[in-house]
């Protein structure tokens, strides 16, 4: 439905378009993949990932060993007893749920740190296609990385490399 309503989109811009306009298109991933403090900053963001994830399935590891003790011992222990152990179970979880939150939230750690890490080099990528298509006097920049949307693009106007260029990046 998305590929439809894009070509419908695009006929329709490019009918009301004057037949002189230009056209390109950039592919995002690959001029990130060849940015080298892009890759640095994945990097990070993927082991900071990893570390946290670790540390909230550690933390759930603990909830379920907890939960299989209380099971086994349940008809040895008071109602007092069950009572406490409950609670304790679920303010376990409680902790867990809400670290996993805090890590990877929608305003989480790792959203932030990849606003602080990512966020200045795409803003550094748009800038350079707005500067291109600026100079070039291109109507249209679509981005071949972003959803796929593209079915056929003449390779002749990928300016990939010369935003690469712009940024100070040879490939």
């Amino acid at each position: 439905m998305r590929k439809i309503s894009f070509i419908i989109g695009l006929l329709v811009l490019s009918s009301a378009m004057a037949v002189a306009q230009k056209y390109a298109f950039v592919d995002t991933e690959y001029i990130r993949k060849n940015i080298p403090a892009f890759t640095t900053a994945q990097e990070q963001l993927d082991n900071l990932s990893k570390q946290w994830e670790k540390e909230v399935a550690d933390g759930y590891a603990i909830v379920e060993q907890m939960y299989k003790s209380y099971q086994n011992e349940a008809p040895l222990l008071s109602q007092d007893m069950k009572v406490k152990r409950e609670e304790a179970i679920i303010n376990k979880e409680k902790e867990m749920k809400e670290l996993q939150n805090k890590y990877f939230g929608m305003e989480g750690d790792l959203f932030k740190k990849r606003e602080e890490l990512v966020k200045p080099i795409q803003d550094e990528i748009l800038k350079a296609i707005k500067d291109i298509a600026v100079e070039g006097s291109y109507a249209v920049i679509f981005d071949s990385a972003a959803g796929g949307n593209i079915l056929f693009a003449n390779p002749k106007f990928d300016i990939s490399d010369q935003v690469l260029e712009k940024l100070g990046f040879k490939n």
